[in-house]
């Protein structure tokens, strides 16, 4: 199963218009999804973070793993129309810097899903090299 920026908008209507996540290209729900994010150098968070040097900032890496990770809740179909909050990181480890023109391949996969919380192992990678690592936590309202 394939999602577009629109169809990811009707899925996490409360992320927009801080969407990090351009396109799903696969999804399991409730198990594991993969997406893209196609870094460019005009978006708003490159004008000042480093004027120098543009770099992605790791707190966002982090949000587009949330992101991929909050799909996967939310197209399960006891949370559809619901909202996923991030809860939580473990272990975030980032591995190179990403900036413009770097396509960021998002990976979570659900370890855990207790009720209506989730615990997900999550990657992002630049060209097959690993850019961070995180273990992220959801909770559904």
């Amino acid at each position: 199963m394939e999602l577009d920026i629109n169809q990811i908008k009707e899925i996490l209507p409360h992320r927009y218009p801080f969407l990090l996540v351009d396109r799903i290209t696969h999804l399991e729900p409730g198990v594991r999804a993969v997406g893209r994010k196609c870094v460019s150098g005009n978006e708003a968070f490159f004008q000042g973070h480093f004027p120098q040097k543009p770099v992605m900032p790791g707190v966002l890496i982090i949000e587009a793993m949330a992101q991929v990770g909050a799909v996967i809740l939310l197209c399960k179909e006891e949370y559809k129309g619901r909202i996923a909050l991030f809860g939580g990181i473990k272990k975030a480890r980032f591995k190179r810097q990403v900036v413009p023109g770097d396509v960021l391949e998002l990976e979570c996969v659900l370890t855990q899903i207790r009720g209506s919380v989730g615990i997900g192992q999550a990657t992002a990678k630049v060209d097959g090299q690993l850019a961070a690592t995180a273990e992220l936590l959801f909770a559904v309202e």
